[in-house]
């Protein structure tokens, strides 16, 4: 936690200050710089660490949790046909595959809603790279920030409900 509170600070510290202006009572953030190819480089930074590589943290954590629970079921069944041949599954196979699939309803949910959620920025951001002097809709920056913020308050429910004791009371106070 804290290395990413760093690094989002440390990036946006550094880019800010020399960046921004104000001008006739308005704030600039991020449109006055100095040479255009640190721009369209800081753009790009931006998009690839805290955009792709946050993307491809999830789906490989997700990956990697899937195949210790998978490799968990082998042995399960292993274990479940030593005990005899054309036995019925049992509540523990039945119960990993739940997981199974709970964990990979979970991955696609979560890396889904973040790529959704965050992609308006990031198409708002490569639009003021492609042009020096915007003059852009205030209100699709308004929108999608207010978007990219829905993902960070909308996360903690989508796994929380993954949980069943979550879940019952979730019900019990939504009701």
């Amino acid at each position: 936690m804290a290395f990413s509170w760093i690094v989002s600070f440390a990036t946006n510290v550094v880019a800010v200050f020399p960046t921004s202006a104000v001008m006739d009572g308005t704030c600039y953030a991020y449109m006055i710089w100095k040479n255009e190819t640190v721009r369209i480089i800081y753009y790009i930074y931006n998009f690839v660490f805290f955009y792709a590589i946050i993307l491809f943290i999830f789906i490989f954590c997700y990956w990697r949790i899937l195949i210790v629970i998978r490799r968990h079921a082998k042995v399960m069944a292993r274990h479940n046909a030593a005990a005899g041949p054309g036995t019925a599954p049992t509540q523990a196979q039945i119960h990993s595959h739940q997981i199974q699939s709970n964990v990979i309803k979970t991955q696609i949910s979560v890396s889904a809603f973040y790529a959704i959620a965050w992609l308006p920025c990031y198409i708002y951001m490569f639009l003021l790279i492609l042009n020096p002097n915007p003059t852009l809709f205030d209100g699709f920056y308004y929108a999608s920030v207010i978007i990219a913020f829905l993902y960070m308050c909308t996360n903690p429910f989508i796994y929380a409900t993954k949980f069943d004791p979550v879940r019952k009371v979730l019900r019990i106070i939504l009701t």
